[in-house]
């Protein structure tokens, strides 16, 4: 068996026990795993609507997810997505109610705002690191809440008072007539088209750019990476913005995309907290990345249904995301496991 094979099996593998371990929870609790797992499938897979809503929440968390990865693959660890997403929520959202433009310019102009925003919120952070050794999960955690209270005091001011911004312009939003018809006026948006574009725009600078295999180079091993002449100051600062690009996107496909508007928050919106684990299910490739955020996405939103149908709490739908993470993090134990039985196999 190749490694190939048993790299597709492992997260598989894992995702299975993750689920059966779930319905042992849910049976310990007192609730029918399989009612539980028919209403979680509905929620997702049940008609138009529950797929177009399915596609809309697995959005954001390809981006953020692509935005961990893509520090991970450099060898850095962007934890303050979740406060370079809010950034770029709101200043996307600015952009799309504060000028009135053709929707050909105005759409790409709110996007390209929260694309900026998010890549300068993490510039800060690549730039502590690179210049004065500031550990980037220290940078990127002091960011998130910097960038919680900052939004928070410029809607309240924006809003003269209020909580939330004016709503967006129509030429400034994401949202489309012909989507919202072929999913029963579901709230699914043209968010997912730039999230798997940026799925490529990932591989295609890592894997087929000279520039990526130098932020690969610098992840790898500093040290030699400084030998060879790259500098590593630049790479870590640019690899750290980049990742803060993808970051912005996720909070314009909400700002944009979902909302509308930006409002005041209480709490993180716990989507870039949860890039890392999408990153961590898709092994930190583009293509993973996307299978972990559709598993993480579907796995939110079925949730709902075995609310609302099944009557299990929301937390029993964590607790199966957390068993199928733990999973995913011990792939080593399954890999050893799936070898020792393809090598007995083979000696028989």
């Amino acid at each position: 068996m190749s490694n190939r094979v048993i790299n597709i099996l492992v997260p598989i593998i894992s995702i299975i026990i993750g689920l059966i371990a779930g319905a042992v929870v849910m049976f310990i609790s007192g609730y029918d795993p399989i009612k539980g797992y028919s209403a979680l499938w509905n929620g997702i897979f049940g008609d138009m609507w529950t797929i177009g809503n399915s596609i809309r929440t697995i959005t954001p968390y390809i981006l953020a997810g692509l935005a961990v990865a893509f520090a991970f693959r450099t060898g850095l660890f962007n934890i303050g997505v979740e406060g370079q997403l809010l950034v770029g929520w709101l200043a996307a959202v600015w952009v799309g109610y504060a000028f009135e433009l053709p929707r050909i310019i105005h759409l790409p102009l709110a996007i390209l705002a929260a694309a900026a925003a998010g890549a300068f919120w993490a510039f800060l952070v690549g730039y502590l690191k690179a210049r004065f050794s500031v550990h980037e999960v220290i940078g990127s955690i002091m960011l998130n809440y910097t960038a919680l209270h900052i939004t928070n005091a410029l809607i309240s001011n924006i809003s003269d008072g209020g909580y939330k911004t004016p709503t967006i312009l129509e030429s400034a939003s994401l949202r489309n007539d012909w989507l919202r018809s072929i999913t029963d006026n579901s709230s699914m948006h043209l968010g997912i088209i730039i999230s798997l574009i940026m799925v490529v725009v990932m591989w295609f600078i890592l894997q087929k750019t000279t520039f990526g295999y130098e932020l690969k180079s610098v992840g790898f091993n500093q040290n030699a990476a400084k030998y060879a002449g790259m500098n590593v100051k630049k790479n870590v600062i640019l690899a750290m913005t980049i990742s803060g690009v993808f970051a912005g996107l996720a909070g314009a496909m909400e700002g944009l995309g979902t909302f509308e508007n930006a409002s005041m928050k209480g709490g993180f919106s716990g989507i870039g907290f949860d890039g890392i684990a999408v990153a961590l299910l898709g092994a930190n490739t583009p293509l993973g990345v996307l299978f972990g955020a559709s598993l993480f996405g579907s796995l939110k939103f079925g949730a709902i249904e075995m609310q609302s149908i099944a009557r299990i709490p929301s937390e029993i739908v964590s607790i199966i995301i957390a068993l199928i993470i733990f999973f995913v993090a011990c792939g080593y134990i399954i890999r050893v496991v799936i070898e020792k039985f393809v090598k007995t196999k083979e000696g028989k």
